[in-house]
C-alpha cells in the first residue's frame, strides 16, 4: 500500500485556521463572490512569455506532489532547484500563502476547498494558459472550472482529481447500492464511515438536492439558511450510525480490512488498494451523483521565481508526468493523453481503474469542491460561508 498514514493526503484538514479568511474573502459588500466583484488580482495581466529560469523554485504542496522521480528530471532539464514545503491541510496552505506567498513561495498545489480563499484573498494571480501547451489536451471540465477560474480569468492550472465514491463490501452488498441513502440508513448502524471534513456537508446537500427537491438545492456548495439547516440536520441524524470518521486513506482501508465498517464514502485509491489486498470491495457513483476534489497549481502574487514556476506547471502538465503522478498517488490526470501513458506504466486497464477515460456523463455526475462563500451565484448573498460550515461540522460530530 502506498500510504500508511495520511500525510499530504489528509486533504480533509479542519477549517478553523481559515475561517476568518473565508468570511473576509466573501467580504461585507453587497455583491461579493464570483458573480459579484472581481478578485483583487483580476486586473493583473499574466506574463506573456516564459523567460530564463531563476535557478530556484519554492513550492507548497501535498506530500509527494514533488516526487524525486519526476522533480529531479525537471531540475536537470531547467536548472530550477526545487525547495518544497509539505502541508497537511488546505488551511495550512492558505496560511502559508498569505500576503501573496510573502515574497518567498512561488506556487501551491491547492485543492478546491482552498482555491477561492486564495483567489479572493489576493494571494494568487492570473496565469496564462497559452504558456502551457498541454492545457489544450485537458478534459473540458478542467480547462476553466469554477473553483479556479473566475469570469474567464484563470488563477491556476488544473492538475489531478478524484471522485468521492461510495465504497462497499461486496459480501454485505452482493448487488451494488444505487443510492447514498445507505449511509443514512439505520440498518447499517455502526458499519458506516465518512471523511472527517466540513466539506462533507456538500455530500449530504447533494443527496438532499435529489431526494428533497422542494429544498431547491441547485449547487451543494451554495446553501441558504433553510437548505443549510436541513443538510446539517441530516448529518446529525447520521452521527449515531457512524463507526468512525476517517482522516486519511489508511484509516479507511484498515477499517474495511478488519471488517469494522462495510460501507462509506471513499476515493478510488482506497478501492484499488483494498482490491490488491484481496478485501472484497467495490465502489460506485450512486444515482444522486457525487462530489469530488481537484487540485490546481496556483501562482503566488509575489512569486520570486515566476519563470521557473511556469516551467514547472508546463512540465507537470505533460502526459508522461501526469501519468507518473496519477499512478504514484492513486489519482486521475486531467490530461486526456495521459491514459496511454498510464496503461504503459501501470499495466493495461490502469487508465480505466482511475476513470481517466470516463465519458462526459461521468464527469457531469460529479460536483467538484469549491469554497462555500456568501454569494449564492444568483445575485443573492445569503449563502452560508465556509466558517459556518466549519462551525456546523463541530456540532455535527458532537
Amino acid at each position: 500500500m502506498r500510504y500508511t498514514q495520511p500525510v499530504g493526503w489528509i486533504r480533509l484538514g479542519t477549517i478553523a485556521a481559515a475561517a476568518a479568511v473565508a468570511v473576509s474573502a466573501c467580504g461585507s459588500t453587497a455583491t461579493p463572490g464570483p458573480t459579484g466583484h472581481q478578485p483583487p488580482q483580476a486586473g493583473t495581466a499574466p506574463q506573456a512569455s516564459i523567460g530564463a529560469g531563476e535557478g530556484q523554485l519554492n513550492l507548497i504542496a501535498w506530500a509527494g506532489y514533488v516526487d524525486k522521480s519526476w522533480a529531479d528530471t525537471f531540475t536537470a532539464q531547467t536548472g530550477c532547484k526545487i525547495n518544497e514545503k509539505d502541508d497537511g491541510s488546505s488551511d495550512q496552505m492558505v496560511t502559508d500563502m498569505a500576503g501573496g506567498g510573502g515574497g518567498n513561495w512561488d506556487m501551491v498545489s491547492a485543492s478546491g476547498d482552498a482555491d477561492l480563499r486564495l483567489i479572493y484573498g489576493g494571494d494568487v494571480k492570473p496565469m496564462n494558459t497559452a504558456l502551457i501547451p498541454d492545457w489544450v489536451n485537458f478534459q473540458d471540465k478542467f480547462k476553466a472550472p469554477p473553483f479556479n477560474t473566475i469570469n474567464g480569468i484563470h488563477y491556476g492550472i488544473s492538475l489531478q482529481w478524484g471522485p468521492n465514491t461510495l465504497l462497499y463490501n461486496t459480501k454485505k452488498f452482493p448487488v451494488a447500492p444505487t443510492s447514498w441513502s445507505v449511509i443514512y440508513d439505520q440498518q447499517y448502524r455502526g458499519l458506516i464511515t465518512v471523511p472527517d471534513n466540513p466539506i462533507q456537508i456538500a455530500d449530504a446537500a447533494l443527496y438532499l438536492s435529489k431526494t428533497q427537491p422542494s429544498l431547491g438545492i441547485t449547487d451543494p456548495y451554495e446553501l441558504n439558511q433553510a437548505q443549510f439547516d436541513a443538510t446539517v440536520n441530516l448529518l446529525k441524524t447520521q452521527r449515531p450510525l457512524i463507526k468512525a470518521y476517517w482522516a486519511g486513506n489508511a484509516d479507511e482501508e484498515t477499517a474495511f480490512t478488519n471488517g469494522d465498517v462495510l460501507v462509506g464514502a471513499a476515493w478510488p485509491l482506497m478501492t484499488n488498494d483494498l482490491k490488491k489486498a484481496n478485501v472484497p470491495v467495490a465502489d460506485t457513483i450512486p444515482t444522486e451523483g457525487a462530489t469530488g476534489w481537484a487540485d490546481t497549481w496556483m501562482l503566488a502574487t509575489k512569486a520570486p521565481h515566476p519563470n521557473c514556476a511556469y516551467m514547472w506547471t508546463k512540465y507537470v502538465s505533460t502526459p508522461h508526468v501526469q501519468a507518473q503522478q496519477a499512478l504514484s498517488f492513486g489519482e486521475t490526470p486531467v490530461n486526456t493523453k495521459a491514459c496511454a501513458e498510464m496503461d504503459a506504466l501501470g499495466g493495461g486497464g490502469t487508465c480505466t481503474a482511475f476513470h481517466a477515460d470516463a465519458p462526459g456523463s461521468y464527469f457531469d455526475s460529479i460536483k467538484f469542491w469549491k469554497t462555500p462563500i456568501a454569494d449564492c451565484g444568483n445575485g443573492s448573498t445569503n449563502c452560508k460561508a465556509y466558517a459556518d460550515w466549519q462551525a456546523a461540522w463541530t456540532t455535527i460530530k458532537g
